[in-house]
């Protein structure tokens, strides 16, 4: 049986993918310790799993849901939006796939002008369709209720009858080894044919995907040529970049260096 502080926690955790001790302690009036012993217990039963610091729900073959997800990170993705953002100049071409992080590059996109904008993302292309600047081309297909995401073959075709300047791709899992992962086949052969259609892949996601666990593969990260992330402390991660000369651009470290 959990105590009520423990349920607490746990619902905190379901609605924002990730809970830190610190201010767990603080909002329950209690120490650190007494907090990590409650997530001890919720880690036991399998309820949670620790990452540093915190806690995360625990993994499953399905992604969190798309609220949780948006609020998860919060001032994380909104750093790595804006310098990605950086990366694409005005009259450029560029594919944007499924994601909170990568609809955070598309609302930090908006003082560009010129761009053809080529989505398979709802959300993306209501944010942006608005805007003169813009030219906003969306993929048919099956739209997914929870988030938006158009996927299926028929968006794969679709986006496969262009090649564009840049991809800004956002990923579900990211392992030690370099995989890049997600929950949804039929949205990894969509982001497959992104990546092959596009000059210059930009993939954004913030330190948590490393933490992260899921079954499906969408290809390495040595087929990217820019990560931007908050940061990253793996190491192996860090030289697999080095040496596939992939630009890891880490945005908390540019902050602190300012």
């Amino acid at each position: 049986m959990l105590i009520e502080r423990q349920q607490t926690i746990l619902e905190k955790a379901r609605q924002q993918g990730r809970v830190s001790v610190d201010e767990l302690a603080e909002e329950f009036e209690v120490s650190p310790q007494t907090i990590r012993k409650d997530l001890n217990e919720l880690c036991n039963q399998r309820l949670l799993f620790r990452v540093h610091g915190g806690a995360m729900i625990a993994p499953s073959r399905e992604n969190m849901g798309y609220e949780a997800r948006r609020t998860l990170a919060r001032s994380e993705k909104l750093a790595i939006a804006e310098r990605a953002a950086a990366i694409i100049p005005d009259s450029a071409s560029l594919f944007i796939n499924i994601g909170t992080t990568t609809e955070a590059v598309a609302d930090a996109l908006v003082r560009h002008s010129g761009l053809m904008v080529i989505t398979n993302n709802i959300n993306v292309a209501n944010s942006l369709r608005i805007y003169p600047g813009m030219e906003v081309v969306v993929a048919g297909g099956v739209v997914r209720k929870a988030d938006g995401g158009i996927v299926g073959e028929a968006a794969v075709d679709f986006i496969r009858q262009f090649k564009v300047d840049f991809a800004v791709i956002g990923v579900s899992a990211i392992d030690s080894d370099g995989a890049l992962l997600d929950y949804d086949f039929r949205e990894v052969k969509v982001a497959q044919a992104i990546i092959a259609n596009a000059r210059h892949v930009i993939l954004v996601a913030d330190c948590s995907k490393l933490e992260r666990r899921a079954p499906v593969r969408i290809g390495h990260i040595s087929q990217v040529h820019s990560f931007v992330t908050d940061r990253c402390p793996d190491e192996n991660l860090r030289a697999i970049c080095a040496e596939s000369e992939v630009d890891l651009i880490e945005v908390m470290s540019e902050t602190d260096a300012e």
